[in-house]
């Protein structure tokens, strides 16, 4: 293919061309922060207790109908139980008074037969006072939850392969439509059953939408706007929407309105088509060469800079000799050993960082206080987080930032069991300190990632991690379902986890101050301990040509 990064240097590493591209691809992400998130809202279950017909009881029978249990040492209502109505009824009739002339706890109780009642304090209506997702019904809430994440798998694997054989400008502008579509008719939906559907396809495109637009940014920005996207960029503007998403739901406390207020918000991206250029990289790979060189010079136009009368001439000359549609599947992230342990390694973090991003995301609702409030702050607090991994991927190598907050974000979460039930301030704050973590480790992985693949490879790459991580993003409304058996359970299971995931890190290759590779040969080897220390021995011809890469890097 040649040398994508020489033969384009006169673009220069800034310019017009390069600040529009940032900024609009940017805010494409705003959008992914807006549908990410709002099943915290939407599923979040409000006070509740057993519906109470209109019969003939007293006012202290009904008040007294619903059991009195203690919860940390304050009594709770139950909102699942009731003492049998028939009963209850016949001892108002026949003038008993509860607590005085009966005994409660003796009493007979049975489930909620006529339905729940719900308090409107917070929540107007959602699918869960809609459906009734609570009690015996409460898997339910996780479940839906899981659909978006299984959705997200299914996306992570189809817009790898189609983003890289039809193009990463396609899939983002066909998912930002998807998107659209599957929000609205969420709204629509008449049952859980459609909802968790819909669900699905809302995750698959919105996760495609993210991968292909976060590629085409790493593909078509200089190096040095590169890790700025791919770190304060992208995940800042995702970020941003998570922001907004809380005072949106706060103004619009019914779902259905919420939702179809969230799916026109893509309808604004559809004048981006004519701003946002195809990757010349991924045309390169295609044999496009000419479409390719055409992006160039328009983006040499754009910076006002004069492009030389061939741009790829180690391309042309590659293409003359070569298919110049050869595509890429799933079997070669996989056919070389090499390729395969760093994969497998990837797949280990990626999954580790999903429990605990999402894990502790949807929790905020479970949190006390107000959800619209903690849901703001949990989105805060990953404003500096970003810029911190901005900062600190610009200074220091990848494997050790890694390793560092993953340890950050599971040792805060394993000592929050420890804190007493008295200090829910201290245990917010400790779980926002684990959340700042996790954040950061996102941000790292995302772009160690896609330092590790070649362009040829790296959409599938990324698709193929990202469908591991919704393994365990599947799995983390279940890790929080949890804890309404135990309320520590949830927070030992995500920061073992992640503690332990440090250990598969210090395997993995260094990617610091190297160029992307473009081709298979010009990937890294992989390093570990079971298989000794690789090293790659180029041809004389490539080594030469690499020379002046590692060189200018060590000037910088």
């Amino acid at each position: 293919m040649g040398d994508y990064n020489r033969d384009t240097a006169f673009l220069g590493q800034t310019g017009p061309h390069f600040s529009v591209t940032f900024i609009l691809l940017n805010t494409i992400f705003i959008s992914t922060g807006f549908n990410g998130l709002y099943i915290v809202f939407v599923g979040a279950a409000p006070e509740h207790r057993c519906l109470v017909p209109e019969v003939n009881l007293t006012a202290a029978w009904r008040d007294a109908i619903i059991p009195v249990s203690e919860e940390d040492g304050r009594p709770v209502r139950s909102r699942c139980r009731r003492y049998k109505l028939e009963l209850v009824r016949n001892l108002s009739a026949e003038g008993y008074a509860p607590g005085t002339d009966v005994d409660l706890t003796g009493l007979e109780q049975e489930g909620c037969l006529d339905g729940w009642s719900y308090s409107r304090d917070v929540y107007l209506a959602n699918i869960v006072t809609e459906w009734d997702l609570v009690c015996d019904n409460q898997w339910k809430v996780p479940f839906a939850s899981s659909s978006l994440f299984v959705g997200y798998l299914v996306g992570s694997l189809i817009s790898g392969q189609l983003s890289d054989r039809y193009g990463r400008k396609k899939i983002v502008f066909v998912s930002l439509g998807a998107q659209c579509i599957s929000v609205l008719l969420q709204s629509f939906s008449q049952s859980w059953r459609m909802f968790c559907i819909t669900f699905l396809f809302v995750g698959a495109s919105q996760i495609s939408i993210y991968i292909s637009a976060f590629v085409l940014g790493t593909e078509l920005l200089s190096k040095t706007l590169r890790v700025i996207f791919t770190t304060l960029g992208a995940f800042l503007f995702y970020g941003i929407g998570y922001m907004i998403l809380p005072w949106i739901a706060y103004g619009i406390r019914e779902w259905r309105t919420l939702l179809a207020v969230l799916s026109a918000t893509s309808v604004v991206y559809i004048p981006l088509w004519w701003f946002i250029p195809e990757s010349p990289r991924w045309l390169i790979t295609q044999g496009r060469v000419a479409e390719a060189e055409a992006v160039v010079r328009d983006a040499a136009r754009k910076n006002k800079v004069e492009a030389p009368l061939v741009i790829f001439r180690g391309a042309q000359v590659e293409f003359r000799s070569l298919p110049p549609s050869k595509t890429y599947s799933m079997l070669d992230v996989l056919r070389s050993r090499n390729m395969r342990c760093v994969t497998l390694m990837c797949l280990v973090l990626w999954m580790a960082i999903n429990v605990g991003y999402f894990g502790l995301s949807l929790n905020t609702s479970n949190l006390s206080g107000d959800p619209f409030l903690n849901c703001f702050l949990s989105a805060t607090t990953e404003v500096p987080a970003y810029v911190a991994s901005t900062w600190l991927l610009k200074r220091c190598p990848r494997r050790a930032l890694l390793s560092a907050f993953l340890l950050i974000g599971g040792g805060v979460l394993l000592l929050i069991q420890f804190i007493p039930a008295s200090l829910k301030g201290v245990a917010l704050a400790l779980e926002m300190t684990g959340k700042f973590g996790f954040t950061v480790a996102f941000g790292i992985v995302y772009i160690y990632t896609a330092e590790l693949y070649p362009t040829v490879l790296r959409n599938l790459g990324m698709g193929i991690c990202s469908s591991a991580a919704r393994v365990g993003s599947i799995t983390a409304p279940y890790v929080i379902y949890l804890g309404t058996y135990n309320k520590a359970l949830p927070y030992i299971l995500m920061g073992s986890l992640t503690v332990g995931s440090c250990v598969v890190n210090i395997f993995l290759p260094e990617t610091f101050n190297r160029d992307l590779p473009e081709t298979l040969d010009q990937m890294q080897e992989w390093q570990g301990w079971c298989c000794g220390t690789k090293t790659k021995n180029y041809p004389e011809s490539q080594a030469s040509e690499r020379t002046p890469a590692k060189t200018q890097q060590s000037q910088k």
